[in-house]
């Protein structure tokens, strides 16, 4: 079973550097997206809609903001949409696939970057989808959340972590919190299983050439329970060709749908 992640920073910006050629050809049984920044309504084009695969879009109220997709190969036993939580539903952050007892989630946490009142809106996100993280274990499924979680954990998932320790993406209550996720709650970073080197990013600022030198944050996670994050084999963060700020993330599980 091969999964990717991705925010594409704007599904229609993504489609005209050739996300979709890209995608037709990774043998993807399931490709989480994150911040479509379009409602559906104008997503009509066919190449929005491959034939390879069933598509679902869950959009934010805002135009041009946020949003989230799924992409499934199989069809799922069913899709549910948000977290039951108003202020995350209405900008479109989380969509939920299952397939047997496997749940294959897409999620796009916010990002606090933008000033105080987006930092607070993230710590408010962070502790309602701790609870909805915990309810969900409570169904005892195999579960991947797919997404960008805007926090890079340890310092070796960020190049000059000693610059940012007081910006979003790297302050201690955000690291701490991934902390009790994996430590206490049980969660397992599943690229961390398969992959242990430094200098593996998938989020570049657009200055400084950051891009070509590197200097980027570990920053989009398959985030699993244990027994299906086990079954990882296989990583890749595809930097060949750039769709967005953000680079795909491929983990292959020795998993059948």
């Amino acid at each position: 079973m091969r999964v990717i992640t991705v925010n594409v920073n704007g599904i229609r910006a993504a489609a005209r550097k050739g996300f979709y050629a890209w995608l037709s050809r990774q043998r993807a049984d399931i490709v989480c997206v994150q911040e479509t920044r379009a409602q559906v309504h104008q997503l009509e084009d066919k190449t929005y809609w491959p034939k390879a695969y069933n598509s679902y879009f869950y959009d934010a109220q805002k135009k041009g903001y946020s949003g989230v997709a799924m992409y499934c190969k199989k069809q799922p036993d069913r899709v549910m949409r948000g977290m039951g939580w108003p202020e995350a539903d209405r900008e479109g952050r989380c969509m939920r696939a299952d397939f047997g007892d496997l749940s294959v989630l897409s999620l796009y946490v916010p990002s606090g970057s933008s000033g105080d009142h987006r930092q607070a809106a993230k710590y408010r996100f962070m502790r309602e989808f701790e609870r909805f993280m915990g309810d969900l274990r409570k169904e005892r499924r195999h579960v991947i959340f797919c997404g960008d979680w805007n926090i890079a954990h340890k310092n070796i998932d960020i190049k000059n972590w000693r610059s940012n320790q007081k910006n979003s993406g790297f302050l201690p209550k955000e690291r701490a919190w991934l902390t009790k996720l994996f430590d206490k709650e049980g969660w397992v970073d599943v690229f961390r299983e398969v992959n242990d080197k430094e200098d593996q990013y998938t989020w570049w600022s657009n200055r400084g050439q950051a891009r070509e030198k590197n200097v980027g944050w570990r920053i989009d996670y398959h985030i699993a329970t244990p027994e299906i994050a086990k079954t990882a084999t296989k990583d890749r963060i595809y930097k060949d060709k750039w769709f967005s700020d953000h680079a795909p993330l491929i983990i292959d599980y020795d998993y059948d749908l």
